[in-house]
């Protein structure tokens, strides 16, 4: 039988800034934590290391460097794609985390871990709040 489930999710407090953030000014925004002197991408509101709520905030240079990255051959329904979709993790210089998002404007024969790439937004206009604000990375 099939069962069809239903849900909501929601951003959160560091997450409603944050999507805020790339809505209205096109920047990604971390959270930092004074004691430790981390900063956090995404953004959290707790330190993982102390505990501590992070108040914080600071502005994320959107350029950093693939850490690891695969090739979707499927969408999520299954479907095979008519060309493989590029997905990178990205950290950034001094960042605590990163972004997994698509990786533009690069064969995959031409991706190399530690590639320098920059993020890039939606004009303005056209963003709603959500992480497809970004349309993802192309190589800096």
């Amino acid at each position: 039988p099939e069962v069809t489930l239903y849900g909501q999710y929601t951003y959160g407090i560091a997450g409603e800034r944050f999507f805020r953030e790339i809505k209205d000014n096109g920047r990604l925004m971390g959270t930092k934590c004074e004691k430790c002197d981390l900063v956090y991408l995404p953004p959290r509101i707790y330190c993982e290391r102390c505990f501590g709520k992070l108040d914080a905030w600071c502005e994320v240079e959107g350029k950093g460097t693939v850490h690891t990255y695969t090739l979707a051959y499927v969408d999520l329904g299954g479907l095979r794609l008519a060309e493989p979709v590029l997905l990178a993790l990205v950290k950034f210089p001094g960042i605590y985390g990163g972004l997994v998002h698509r990786l533009n404007g690069v064969k995959p024969e031409e991706i190399k871990i530690g590639m320098p790439v920059g993020v890039v937004f939606k004009p303005k206009a056209r963003r709603v709040g959500s992480i497809l604000d970004i349309t993802g990375f192309k190589p800096a």
